[in-house]
């Protein structure tokens, strides 16, 4: 059974596509408007939307550019008004498919259970990579390792919190999402955020919500991320550069299990596994007052550290090996092979970037070198910081100064192996900082 939205002004498309899709063992929502449909959207999760164009108010061209734009499942658009540059304005929008009024039985239904299956093989796709994902970091035989893969499966089937320590670029998002996928909740959703991605305005909202009207550009009503991880895991990444005002606040649902929206009144109630991380020393960031200590002792039920690669000693093969093997399967091409001495080079690097870095390394020299097996100097360990760069004379001088801001960024992202808390340090500015300089410039940085 999907759970599918109908958003249509004519009542009798409304009731006839809501007859045809019971009768498919469907279970449909109909909303005559926009504005009402983006509001339902916002508090149910739906695996498929049927959308009219023509619409009252926020016409359906706007509605399909916001649903997609929060992360709607397929939305198949219908039109009695249809034409070749509606349906080609929809599809670079984002929808799936266009029908057009009156609509044909045959064509609903062929559509609907395309769409469906198309949407059911991309999640099978998605939790195939999650798997090759999560696996990766615990390949190793090291110690370090051991030590860190008991720790996962004795913590996993518990709903006790966690507080994961490490380098950036070691895993710890990873360790999350196998702690979420080997407990009771697997089931239930993931949700993660960055607490230094999000500005300090927006965190409270990002978190618990709002009410439509709460403040300038909450147009409609809001789930935050504790209402959306309800019955599963909520993954709060960075946790150190969140503002003590919210931790005050996440204190206060970690010890009631409940909230308020920003600009509401009603208390809700979850049931929240939190799953907490950061590269920073919490103790001393009690000692400076910058974090509150009955929050850490909230959060740090159960320890755990991620090791540094070059604490990982012969890992650090197994995992190329590992990344060399993958690169071949996904490109289809012949997998290359460490020479000795490749293999005791990346070994004998320091790797501060992490696991992070060595598969950029990989996947760098996989796709460069022609060859099948990989020498000693083909392996480019580490990265200067790129030369000044040139700037177009025709720019104004805020373009300009724009321009050098963000090419110096990248190269400094490039030396430190796409690590912002070391970018961040090397740059002199505030890790939330750099991350908004980010968002505005577009560059985007991937996390491991």
């Amino acid at each position: 059974m999907a759970k599918i939205l109908i958003i249509d002004d004519e009542a009798a498309i409304r009731e006839t596509l809501a007859h045809i899709l019971r009768d498919e063992g469907h279970q449909p929502t109909l909303c005559d408007s926009g504005e009402a449909a983006i509001a339902q959207f916002a508090r149910e999760e739906y695996d498929l939307v049927f959308l009219d164009l023509w619409l009252p108010g926020i016409d359906g061209m706007a509605v399909l550019e916001r649903l997609k734009s929060a992360g709607a499942p397929p939305v198949i658009v219908i039109s009695g008004h249809g034409n070749i540059d509606s349906a080609v304005r929809a599809t670079r929008l984002g929808a799936y498919d266009f029908l057009e009024k009156p609509l044909s039985l045959e064509r609903v239904l062929l559509t609907l259970n395309h769409a469906l299956a198309d949407r059911k093989l991309r999640d099978q796709v998605r939790d195939l990579h999650r798997h090759f994902t999560l696996e990766e970091l615990l390949i190793g035989e090291s110690d370090a390792m051991k030590k860190l893969d008991e720790q996962v499966r004795s913590a996993a089937p518990s709903n006790s919190r966690v507080l994961i320590t490490g380098e950036n670029g070691s895993g710890k998002e990873i360790v999350a999402r196998t702690l979420h996928r080997l407990s009771q909740r697997a089931e239930h959703p993931f949700i993660d955020v960055n607490c230094a991605a999000i500005p300090e305005e927006l965190i409270e909202s990002e978190l618990f919500g709002h009410r439509k009207g709460a403040f300038t550009g909450a147009i409609d009503d809001r789930k935050g991320k504790f209402e959306l991880a309800d019955g599963g895991t909520l993954f709060l990444d960075e946790i150190g550069d969140m503002s003590l005002k919210t931790q005050a606040k996440v204190l206060r649902v970690l010890q009631e299990q409940t909230f308020q929206k920003v600009g509401g009144q009603q208390t809700i109630s979850v049931d929240v596994r939190v799953i907490a991380a950061t590269n920073k020393s919490l103790e001393s960031e009690i000692a400076n007052g910058s974090f509150r200590s009955d929050l850490y002792y909230r959060l740090n039920v159960v320890p755990i550290e991620v090791p540094p690669l070059r604490a990982r000693g012969n890992d650090v093969t197994l995992l190329a090996e590992h990344f060399l093997r993958r690169f071949a399967a996904e490109t289809g091409t012949p997998k290359k092979r460490l020479s000795s001495g490749a293999a005791s080079k990346l070994r004998a690097y320091h790797w501060p970037g992490n696991v992070r870095e060595l598969r950029n390394v990989i996947e760098r020299m996989a796709i460069l070198m022609k060859g099948e097996v990989i020498e000693p100097e083909d392996v480019q360990l580490g990265a200067a910081v790129a030369a000044t760069p040139q700037i177009d004379a025709r720019l104004t001088l805020k373009e300009a100064r724009d321009e050098f801001e963000k090419q110096y960024i990248l190269s400094r992202l490039r030396e430190f192996a796409g690590n912002v808390s070391r970018t961040a340090d090397a740059l002199g500015v505030e890790r939330s900082n750099l991350y908004r300089k980010l968002n505005a410039y577009g560059i985007r940085v991937e996390r491991h």
